[in-house]
């Protein structure tokens, strides 16, 4: 048998989430029989590639394909860890340039809320991984899950692993990850289709309303896709208040 490769490893910050409680927010060892590529001795940690954003090795940047072997030391740091790392190879594009999701069948309420919140967000509550990573890589979105064994596929370059069980936390959470704050562009697209919403006058759409809506109401939106009928009520007061204060920070309409 032959000799065994030590390779001291350190996460930092979030990406302690991943490890076993004597591994966190330490350096540890890991014993391996063979040279590896960094992506390997990571994900062999159970952190999901697409979570990290920086890593040393001997304290010199480097990528997911860079070999480690015996006596290596190596520092992982998930993404917007606060540093000053730009003469550093960063492995995640940020922000995005074009924000598009796909939500995996565990996130159907993320994915309403991202939507709500203006973002295109693929979702069915049906597909299999392998349909997820299909679409993912044919429509070009960053994938959402709470799966971590799917993101560590080679061929998943965008994506986050959700932590929070609860919808608005799990929002809020992505717009944190993907720096989208600024790009937030409430009741701009449909819940149920995706599809983009634009202005319809009242005319148009009026024998689709009831009484009271037709009667308080002035201003609709009708949905490029589905045709649902859109407008600002009383619903948009029931929403969780987590979601109203992130919406309302740029709620123009």
């Amino acid at each position: 048998m032959g000799n065994r490769h030590n390779i001291c490893v350190r996460f930092y910050e979030e990406l302690n989430d991943f490890l076993p409680p004597d591994r966190r927010k330490r350096e540890f060892v890991r014993s391996i029989p063979e040279p590896t590529t960094t992506k390997d001795l990571i994900e062999g940690c159970k952190v999901p590639h697409t979570e990290v954003d920086l890593i040393l090795v001997n304290g010199e940047s480097a990528d997911f394909n860079r070999m480690v072997a015996d006596g290596d030391r190596v520092s992982v740091y998930p993404v917007f860890e606060s540093l000053d790392i730009s003469p550093s190879t960063r492995l995640q594009e940020r922000p995005l340039r074009n924000p598009r999701f796909l939500a995996d069948v565990n996130l159907g309420k993320l994915a309403r809320f991202l939507r709500m919140a203006g973002f295109d967000t693929a979702y069915r509550n049906d597909a299999s991984d392998d349909e997820l990573v299909e679409q993912m890589l044919l429509e070009d979105r960053a994938l959402l899950t709470r799966d971590r064994r799917l993101l560590m596929r080679r061929v998943v370059l965008k994506g986050y692993l959700v932590r929070s069980d609860q919808a608005a936390d799990q929002l809020e959470e992505v717009l944190r990850r993907f720096d989208l704050q600024s790009a937030i562009r409430p009741f701009t697209r449909c819940m149920h289709c995706n599809a983009a919403l634009e202005h319809v006058d009242k005319a148009e759409i009026v024998d689709r309303l009831k009484p009271l809506t037709k009667r308080y109401y002035q201003d609709f939106s009708r949905c490029n896709g589905c045709a649902r009928i859109y407008w600002r009520g009383s619903h948009r007061d029931r929403l969780d208040p987590k979601i109203r204060k992130i919406l309302s920070k740029c709620d123009s309409t």
